[in-house]
């Protein structure tokens, strides 16, 4: 037995398929709905306060809703009774209002036109997947303008707010969610990056990169290559385009140390920004390059090291053994507990160093290094080279 509440469960949870029958042109109605049905030896006080109650929330008594067929049984305690055998929602007027859904529906269907008009490439995802418009029915048009843009304009290379579009300035960035699965959709291979998950990455599109800070180590790199100054700072695409070869690389934290380290025969120094490394595998020329990496002695200077150098296997960290914190232990302080207990790409020498660190929650900052033993040890890892 079903109550009128269950009815309006079973039949919202069914609001998909029915939009999605419009869309592949399916017949919907009569729509079923499945019940218990009773039977003779049942409670026949329960029953009557059932039967009651579903009749009251249907059609027959709202006008609107499931229709309730009744089939008239002879029973030998009560007589003859009737009792439902079929509830049933047999048009889509009555299903839409019983549910609510009737303005909805409309503005989805007008979304549908306009789709099928504006964007019809779109029209297979949006048969696939109808209930992921709904909330968007008010931008609808705008997001059609937006997907149509992208579709004959391919790779812009231009800021969001850039795009010859009649919508507000912050509209595609609020609606970056659905709009990737639209032109996921609709776009080419050939237009978007499908291994990139940033939004304008993966559309071609021009954004706030982060900057990348760099030091010339060696005033002969500055002839060669007509640079006006040792220390700048430059959007990672532009810094990947840089024509350098033949370079030594050291990257380190602290900013001190990085405005600090000793002149390098083709050196040069990057200011790592913490996890922020990952951009790194962005600039082709540091991938043919030899790479020391100098970070904290503590858990995170390792979890940094360890991602680096996934990166860019060919990095070497320096600084970061237990000789240097022997040196300096009286400067360690307590570090930031971590759950982690393996890196994946540690030499053997570099696990140690970290599960003790990690074991003890110990922190050696850079800063805390004298400048004289950098310059020592920095001396000792370059004429050592690998």
């Amino acid at each position: 037995m079903i109550t009128p509440t269950e009815i309006r469960q079973k039949a919202e949870r069914q609001y998909a398929v029915f939009l999605q029958s419009g869309l592949k042109q399916e017949p919907f109605f009569p729509f079923e709905i499945r019940f218990g049905k009773v039977k003779p030896s049942d409670d026949y006080v329960h029953i009557k306060q059932w039967v009651t109650a579903l009749l009251a929330g249907s059609k027959t008594e709202l006008g609107y809703g499931y229709s309730v067929m009744l089939e008239t049984i002879n029973t030998r305690q009560y007589g003859t009774q009737s009792w439902p055998t079929r509830v049933a929602f047999e048009a889509e007027a009555d299903y839409l209002k019983f549910i609510g859904k009737k303005k909805e529906v409309a503005a989805f269907r007008q979304a549908v036109a306009l789709t099928d008009k504006l964007l019809p490439a779109l029209m297979p995802w949006l048969t696939e997947n109808p209930t992921k418009i709904l909330p968007y029915l008010a931008d609808w048009n705008d997001l059609l303008q937006v997907g149509r843009y992208f579709q004959e304009n391919p790779r812009p290379q231009l800021y969001l707010r850039e795009l010859p579009l009649q919508i507000h300035t912050k509209f595609i960035e609020e609606h970056r969610a659905i709009l990737r699965e639209m032109l996921d959709a609709i776009l080419p291979e050939t237009a978007m990056r499908p291994d990139e998950s940033h939004f304008e990455r993966r559309y071609f599109l021009r954004y706030d990169e982060p900057l990348i800070r760099l030091r010339v180590l060696d005033e002969t790199l500055l002839q060669q290559y007509h640079l006006p100054v040792s220390d700048m700072s430059a959007p990672v695409s532009q810094m990947a385009q840089l024509q350098w070869t033949e370079l030594r690389v050291i990257i380190t934290e602290n900013k001190l140390n990085f405005l600090t380290l000793p002149p390098c025969p083709r050196g040069v120094a990057i200011f790592g920004s913490g996890f922020k490394v990952e951009l790194l595998a962005q600039i082709p020329w540091l991938i043919g390059s030899p790479i020391w990496y100098w970070g904290d002695l503590d858990a995170h200077g390792f979890q940094i090291l360890s991602q680096l150098r996934a990166l860019l296997p060919q990095s070497v960290s320096v600084m970061m053994d237990m000789a240097t914190f022997t040196e300096f232990q009286a400067f360690a302080v307590t570090g930031t507990a971590t759950t982690v207990t393996h890196l994946p790409h540690l030499t053997e020498a570099e696990q140690a160093m970290f599960s003790y660190l990690a074991r003890h929650n110990l922190r050696l900052e850079q800063e805390r290094i004298s400048q004289n033993y950098v310059i020592e040890k920095l001396s000792e890892a370059l004429e050592n080279g690998y």
